[in-house]
């Protein structure tokens, strides 16, 4: 009877903190600031692969925060999920920059999350999505302080890759290359608001680097579309104009259809992690 009582008791009551061991709290102080107790900054790997985009990051990946993240992947501790999205939104308000929490509600627009997908074999050994799971937290995090947010979960591996463990730099680009797609339908959601990809870590930068990639050519190619579509339908009204086909009451009357607003994942694209390297964090770079 007390076993079993007890195992009931460590569900609700976690029997250590998941960073450093500390008795019956998720995350102690301690551990908690080094998740979230500093201001979120930018990072950059070196070398720094083509087509990164701007990366922000709410701590180093050291001790504590290196800890709370395996025993949230690895290890199913789900209680760390809420700490950890807010950790995670902190690094997406400063890539906002203007565009986050005191900049008001709506200003500008809502925020799409992109988590980074997992490889399949990892979900089905971990049995969740530990980095959709944060982005939902962070999600909500961020709408609770006041900036409009969601998820969209529009990236998927198009084919198998290897561990991206124990491969250097140079490797993992090779490893990911063309490993990832925009699902069906998935480009449609991309218009709705700022992209921000978020993942757990950054480390060589490969995984945003060609999540990055991905977004960006279904961008482009939506754009293709537009442009074709547009000169096509300006073209027909031009004619119609001309011609004086139509009836003054059935008058199709074209100023030709408004133009595509800023594409949204070019230079705009951003990028949100909760942990990098320390030598990664951005100091008095030019």
């Amino acid at each position: 009877m007390r076993g079993w009582w007890r195992d009931l008791t460590d569900l609700v009551l976690p029997a250590e903190c998941a960073g450093c061991g500390a008795p019956r709290t998720v995350l102690c102080p301690r551990c908690r600031a080094a998740l979230c107790g500093r201001v979120p900054r930018r990072v950059r790997p070196a070398p720094e692969p083509a087509g990164l985009p701007v990366v922000h990051a709410a701590a180093p990946y050291a001790q504590e925060v290196r800890t709370l993240l395996l025993a949230h992947k690895e290890r199913g501790a789900l209680a760390l999920t809420g700490e950890l999205g807010a950790a995670l939104a902190g690094a997406v308000r400063a890539g906002l920059g203007g565009c986050g929490a005191d900049a008001g509600a709506g200003r500008c627009g809502t925020v799409l999350l992109v988590p980074v997908p997992s490889a399949r074999w990892a979900v089905r050994a971990r049995g969740h999505d530990p980095v959709r799971r944060m982005a939902l937290a962070a999600a909500g995090e961020l709408r609770r302080t006041g900036t409009p947010a969601r998820v969209a979960a529009v990236l998927r591996q198009r084919r198998p890759v290897a561990d991206q463990a124990g491969l250097d730099a140079r490797r993992r680009l090779a490893n990911l290359a063309g490993a990832l797609e925009v699902t069906a339908g998935g480009g449609r959601l991309l218009g709705a608001g700022r992209v921000v990809l978020v993942d757990d870590l950054i480390t060589t930068g490969a995984s945003l680097a060609e999540a990055a990639r991905a977004l960006r050519d279904v961008a482009e190619e939506r754009s293709r579309v537009r442009t074709a579509v547009y000169g096509a339908v300006t073209r027909e009204g031009r004619d119609e104009q001309r011609f004086g086909a139509r009836t003054e009451r059935e008058k199709w009357v074209h100023g030709a259809p408004e133009k595509a607003s800023p594409n949204a994942l070019g230079h705009a694209l951003r990028a949100a992690v909760i942990a990098a390297p320390r030598d990664s964090f951005e100091i008095n770079r030019n």
